[in-house]
C-alpha cells in the first residue's frame, strides 16, 4: 500500500467530493468572495497603515519606544 502525504490526502477528499455537487461549487464561490471582501476591501478602508504615517522610515525605533514608554 503506498502512503500519501496529508495534504495530498486532503486534496483528494476536496476535490472528489466537491467535483460532482453544484450547490458546492456555488458555496465555495460565497466563501472566497466573502474572503475577498474581509481581507481586501476591509483593509483598505478601515485598516490605514498607522505605522508608516507615524513612523516616517523609522518603524523599528517607533515600536520600540512605544513598547518602553507604554
Amino acid at each position: 500500500m503506498k502512503h500519501r502525504s496529508f495534504w495530498h490526502r486532503a486534496w483528494d477528499l476536496y476535490y472528489d467530493g466537491f467535483r460532482s455537487m453544484t450547490l458546492g461549487r456555488t458555496l465555495w464561490l460565497v466563501i472566497l468572495v466573502k474572503l475577498f471582501v474581509i481581507f481586501v476591501v476591509l483593509k483598505v478602508f478601515f485598516f490605514p497603515n498607522f505605522l508608516k504615517t507615524h513612523a516616517e522610515g523609522q518603524e523599528a525605533d517607533y515600536v520600540s519606544n512605544e513598547l518602553l514608554n507604554r
